[in-house]
């Protein structure tokens, strides 16, 4: 088994000097003040129409600086580990917690972080967490966000991946986000993550609605989280507000690349220009993952650590060139978007055709044929009607896809399901014509 590396063993030595200080609460724009409380249930605030919180709000038991707002800020010092769990805290808040495959003595192929060698088989499993929900009995959903003040993931320096579970089911959209995110310090960082709408109903359906954060491999990646907050009805127009400027270049080479797709986690974006920058406006504070893309490179991500105003640091992010890959006869680029053909819905409606299966079975082929390859599907309608409706609409037509792919064993983690509605026509809806071509599912592969 490979040691702890000096770097860590020297940082771990270094941290435990810092003392630990337990700073009085700071003032914050939210309306979630009670910050001592193990739960809290909020409706009407400025910042969502509903906020329930699990866990209490200390910056893991060590207290926050004078005048730091976890909601309206960048990351936090560093702070020194391991650390005793206060057995007044919820299961699962302020603590070390490791995979539920991790045993001690494991092959760790790449390594292991100062958090594992705090592995007990009790204090530091993985807990779900369980949500409240009847305060939500009667809403109107339109948007729903889990934000998470997070401490030490690092899956792409220690192979973890993160598995992410909403009512024991596998949540692809939000394991994206952690396995990009690569803490060092360890620092903690509000993370703020999206929830697509078929998690809307039984918001509102069910008393509660369970969370789980575990790790599927065994690494020894070790992390913690202070508290989850779920917010229905997120207003994002009263939330403090940063800009995120960065480059997309080229790996190896450091070439610029322009009209790359650049995106946050709630689908907003831009492209680089010819000199491969772009810029985020009113981004709300907090810890982002900025997502690169363009034909011909495998996608990659970049972190944002977003205060307020403009003087955020430049994030650059690098896009490997990738090769190609043969799918239904004929050759594509990793990043290419390419149509599918004879995926059908009727009008309105969200329930696959059977015509629409024979190419969702190629693409289950593919994906089996193809073990490393992750795939994003989108759903793209015309400019007729309510742009949220067929937003929405669209992605229920891809989820439907994705759901057919995943009976044939496909692991959930492999596939992303967007809804653009009518946000990224291919051509002018100026006519009936060509109203049907910008009604289409895509598929975009993100990685081989």
């Amino acid at each position: 088994m490979k040691k702890i590396s000096l770097f860590f063993l020297t940082h771990l030595l270094l941290l435990a000097l810092i003392p630990v200080v337990a700073f009085s609460q700071s003032q914050t724009i939210s309306s979630d003040k009670d910050w001592a409380s193990q739960q809290a249930a909020l409706t009407n605030t400025s910042e969502a129409d509903y906020i329930i919180r699990l866990g209490d709000v200390d910056n893991l038991g060590f207290g926050w600086p004078e005048g730091f707002d976890p909601f309206c800020g960048r990351m936090t010092d560093a702070h020194h580990y391991p650390w005793d769990v206060n057995p007044d805290d919820l299961p699962g808040f302020d603590r070390i917690t490791l995979s539920s495959k991790l045993h001690h003595g494991m092959e760790q192929p790449c390594g292991s972080d100062g958090y594992s060698g705090s592995f007990d088989p009790e204090i530091t499993k993985p807990v779900t967490w369980s949500f409240p929900t009847t305060v939500l009995k009667g809403a109107q959903i339109r948007n729903a966000y889990l934000q998470l003040f997070i401490d030490d993931f690092q899956a792409p320096s220690f192979c973890s991946k993160f598995h992410l579970f909403i009512n024991g089911s596998r949540f692809a959209e939000g394991e994206r986000l952690l396995n990009a995110i690569d803490q060092t310090g360890p620092v903690g960082k509000l993370l703020s993550i999206p929830l697509p709408e078929e998690y809307f109903e039984p918001l509102l359906t069910k008393d509660s609605f369970t969370f789980l954060i575990d790790e599927g491999t065994g690494a020894a990646d070790g992390w913690a989280v202070d508290f989850i907050r779920l917010l229905v009805n997120r207003k994002r127009e009263n939330t403090c507000k940063g800009e995120i400027i960065g480059r997309v270049l080229e790996k190896d080479t450091d070439i610029p690349i322009p009209a790359a797709r650049v995106s946050l986690s709630d689908h907003q974006g831009t492209t680089s220009n010819a000199e491969g920058v772009f810029t985020l406006k009113g981004i709300p504070t907090g810890y982002e993952i900025v997502t690169a893309s363009a034909p011909g490179y495998t996608d990659a991500y970049g972190a944002a650590d977003v205060g307020e105003g403009e003087n955020n640091d430049e994030v650059i992010i690098y896009l490997s060139r990738g090769r190609n890959v043969q799918f239904g006869g004929k050759t594509i680029s990793v990043g290419e978007s390419i149509n599918l053909n004879n995926i059908l819905f009727d009008q309105g409606k969200s329930e696959l055709r059977q015509a629409s299966k024979e190419e969702l079975d190629k693409i289950a082929v593919f994906l089996e044929t193809n073990p490393n390859a992750e795939i994003e599907l989108s759903g793209h309608t015309s400019s007729e009607g309510e742009a949220g409706y067929n937003r929405s609409l669209s992605y229920k037509r891809v989820k439907a896809c994705k759901d057919y792919i995943l009976l044939k064993g496909i692991d959930p983690g492999r596939i992303i399901a967007v809804g653009f509605g009518p946000d990224h026509p291919v051509v002018p809806n100026d006519s009936e014509t060509n109203r049907a071509k910008n009604r289409r599912v895509e598929m975009r592969v993100v990685k081989l």
